[in-house]
């Protein structure tokens, strides 16, 4: 949750041939889990695919300024049923704003997002290069968490406090939200009913903590987490926090009870670990790292044990393999990836069947 990207407000239906899909192999050879590979989207920046509970819907944030979308909106997809078959998606967020972070809601009807469109309907500034000569991340105090159908109407907001509010999943027990808010100083985990009452801080750990979500069970959560340790990383935290960023250079990845007890670290590889997910067993995670890469790039994915140990790469791609998710049945696996895009910047949401 995390990378911002935008979309458009009309329906939009993408489909790729099998005819080029044979001419450009979308999985590498060494990519043994992946199989009957398939691109759900081209062009523009799309990204935080996620699935629903009926292993058949997404939601997924897409930017892309030619088609008018400057900064990112939530986009609602059907996934094909059949390797020829057609990705219909269409614009379900305002159009107002910055959304991020969407997920589908239990009852099927409805889906959780961010946004920032309360404070604004214009897209909030990005962070001035010339002046911050690090990668870095805004936090936008304008953010905070919704509720919406399919049509784009607003049903509910869950959240109210100055501050981050976003980043929020679903367990897969319809029952719990988990999500990041600023809203005590640091940037921290939050749990709460599925109707916004009674909210609970779950961290309490000087540091980002983010990007969480479930196990299959809903007895587990696994998140990233930066944890400045020198005076001067602490300096460095707070200072930018204090202008609304984080610098996402180094993050590692947490797992804990639902409750947020029994919080242990499972990475200690250095760089930035993110964007994990657990396996359809429980048993392991995957996400995303630049560990193996002294300039910080590319990114793949990996899969680790809960011990951290069993470490495992799985995607080869040379650029950027990030939001990995498995549907609820645990047959695919969706993901977000540079991979087949002609050599410019896009980024594509990507899905194929998972092969143990």
């Amino acid at each position: 949750m995390f990378r911002k990207i935008n979309l458009v407000a009309a329906l939009v239906i993408v489909s790729l041939s099998a005819k080029a899909q044979d001419k450009t192999p979308l999985a590498y050879p060494d990519e043994k889990h992946f199989k009957n590979m398939r691109q759900l989207t081209t062009g523009g920046d799309n990204a935080e695919a996620y699935f629903g509970f009926d292993n058949e819907h997404v939601t997924f944030q897409r930017t892309n300024p030619k088609e008018g979308l400057d900064c990112d909106q939530i986009f609602y997809g059907t996934i094909p049923k059949s390797a020829t078959g057609k990705f219909d998606y269409k614009k379900v967020s305002t159009g107002k704003g910055r959304t991020t972070c969407a997920y589908l809601m239990p009852d099927k009807k409805h889906f959780l997002y961010a946004s920032t469109h309360k404070a604004a309907d214009t897209c909030p500034p990005t962070p001035d290069r010339s002046k911050i000569r690090k990668y870095v991340w805004p936090i936008y105090d304008s953010y905070d968490i919704y509720v919406a159908d399919f049509n784009g109407k607003i049903t509910k907001q869950l959240t109210n406090t100055p501050g981050y509010d976003a980043e929020g999943t679903i367990s897969p027990k319809g029952d719990k939200i988990i999500f990041t808010s600023m809203r005590n100083g640091d940037i921290d985990l939050y749990t709460m009913n599925i109707d916004g009452t009674n909210v609970k801080q779950i961290t309490n750990t000087l540091g980002y903590d983010g990007g969480a979500c479930f196990s299959p069970d809903g007895k587990k959560i696994v998140w990233r987490a930066s944890r400045p340790q020198t005076e001067a990383d602490v300096k460095e935290y707070k200072e930018l926090l204090a202008q609304g960023l984080v610098m996402p250079t180094r993050m590692e990845l947490f797992v804990a009870n639902a409750d947020g007890t029994d919080a242990h670290q499972v990475t200690h590889l250095g760089k930035a670990n993110w964007a994990p997910a657990f396996t359809p067993d429980g048993k392991r995670l995957i996400f995303a790292s630049n560990h193996e890469y002294e300039r910080g790039f590319p990114f793949n994915l990996y899969l680790v044990n809960l011990d951290g140990i069993g470490l495992e790469r799985i995607s080869h791609d040379g650029s950027f393999d990030a939001f990995p998710m498995f549907s609820p049945d645990g047959k695919k696996l969706i993901f977000s990836s540079n991979r087949n895009n002609g050599g410019g910047h896009d980024t594509n949401v990507f899905i194929c069947d998972w092969v143990e």
